[in-house]
């Protein structure tokens, strides 16, 4: 058991140090692509919320 939790610890050590070195590099149009990214997650966001809800409103109202 005392293996097992070692071997987490040092993949989770592993996936710190990587994700350390990814946030190093910058990105000159981060600005411009997450205002496009946000408007477009919203609008996905928007529909799934849309969809789920009717389709809810189907479910309850023909199986119930």
């Amino acid at each position: 058991m005392k293996i097992l939790i070692a071997f987490v610890f040092i993949i989770l050590l592993i996936a710190l140090v990587g994700t350390l070195m990814v946030t190093r590099k910058t990105d000159e149009k981060y600005s411009e692509t997450a205002k496009k990214n946000t408007a477009n997650l919203t609008l996905i966001y928007v529909a799934v919320i849309l969809i789920s809800v009717t389709a809810l409103g189907v479910y309850i109202s023909f199986f119930t």
